[in-house]
């Protein structure tokens, strides 16, 4: 596994970091990774601030393939997340790499 991958799965388990799916609601219904919370972008883009997410944890980010992630990353930041990191691995490289889905 990467390191980076490696590093978020231990933060996760320790609960000093969370994972957002920022992938729409058709795509979080044919799966997610059980650990990451729904945080659709379109719904970022319109000001609604994300169920049970806390603003205080480090936010790792995943969408389908890496792009809306960085779309997602100011939007989280300006609802007062202090580190918001994007990953570039999509859903699919992530269920690849050990994240249970």
């Amino acid at each position: 596994m990467k390191a980076h991958l490696e590093q978020m799965k231990e933060e996760l388990a320790a609960g000093t970091a969370q994972l957002l799916d920022v992938r729409e609601f058709n795509e979080w219904q044919e799966g997610h990774l059980k650990q990451a919370l729904f945080a659709p972008l379109s719904n970022l883009e319109a000001g609604d601030e994300p169920d049970d997410v806390d603003l205080e944890l480090k936010t790792y980010l995943h969408c389908r393939s890496g792009q809306r992630v960085h779309m997602a990353a100011p939007l989280l930041e300006d609802l007062g997340i202090n580190e918001v990191i994007p990953l570039d691995e999509g859903f699919v490289e992530l269920v690849t790499e050990g994240f249970e889905a």
